[in-house]
Parts: C-alpha cells; structure tokens; sequence
C-alpha cells in the first residue's frame, strides 16, 4: 500500500492528507474565514508541545485566517485545506518560531530556536464571520 502523497507548498511546508471529507462538497475556507481546527503539534523528535485536546481542552482552536492569529505555517496550512480533511504537515521554522523559539523568562525554551514542527490538524469548520 503506497503511503499517502506528500506534497510540497511554495512557502516550503510539506503535507500530506492523512484523511478526505466524507462531504461530497467540502467547504474550503477564505481570507477572513472562521475556522475551527483540531490539531496536535508535535516538536521533531515526536515530543508534543501542544494539542487541542490536551489538558481538559475540549474545544477546536477557532481563529480567523489570514490575520496572524496562529504562527504562519497553520494559518497556511489550513488555507489549504478542506473541511472534513486531515493533514500531517511539517512546518519549516521560519513559519514557525524562527529564531526566537517559545522560551521562558529563565531561558528554558518549550520550543527552540530553530524547530521545525509537525501539526496533524483537522478543519472542523469554517464561516463566514458575522458582518
């Protein structure tokens, strides 16, 4: 069985669809679209830094694209995508944290400079905010 096509974006993150919509019609966000994703961010060595459902957190992470609310890389990403898909992608570091990484005031860093993270994220839902 062929593993699933790993496809390359202009901005240098790399993706693969690790599920399709079940809807004959997927909704594909826009620009200034709300979305609501499920995701799971991992370091590259497999470590989890962050997931929407981690520590009691139920709900998906909404976030309006194209407004850097989230690092550049998901908010990419999930311009791409489709609702009801599943992606895998790694997001290189300057889509990222880039050189500052995500670290506390006593220098230990969550993140390091440098990281390129892997998401699996799924688009829950997208609309069209209210006017």
């Amino acid at each position: 069985l062929a593993g699933p096509e790993i496809i390359t974006l202009p901005s240098g993150i790399k993706y693969a669809v690790t599920k399709e919509p079940t809807d004959k019609k997927p909704v594909a966000p826009q620009k200034g679209d709300i979305v609501g994703i499920d995701y799971t961010g991992y370091l590259a060595n497999g470590q989890i830094f962050d997931a929407t459902h981690a520590g009691g957190k139920q709900n998906a992470l909404l976030f309006k694209i194209g407004t850097g609310s989230v690092i550049p890389g998901l908010d990419e990403m999930v311009s791409q995508m489709v609702v009801g898909q599943k992606v895998q992608a790694i997001i290189p570091p300057s889509l990222a944290y880039g050189d500052k990484g995500v670290c506390l005031d006593d220098g230990e860093c969550l993140i390091k400079p440098g990281s390129t993270l892997v998401y699996d994220i799924l688009l829950k839902k997208s609309s069209i905010p209210p006017p």
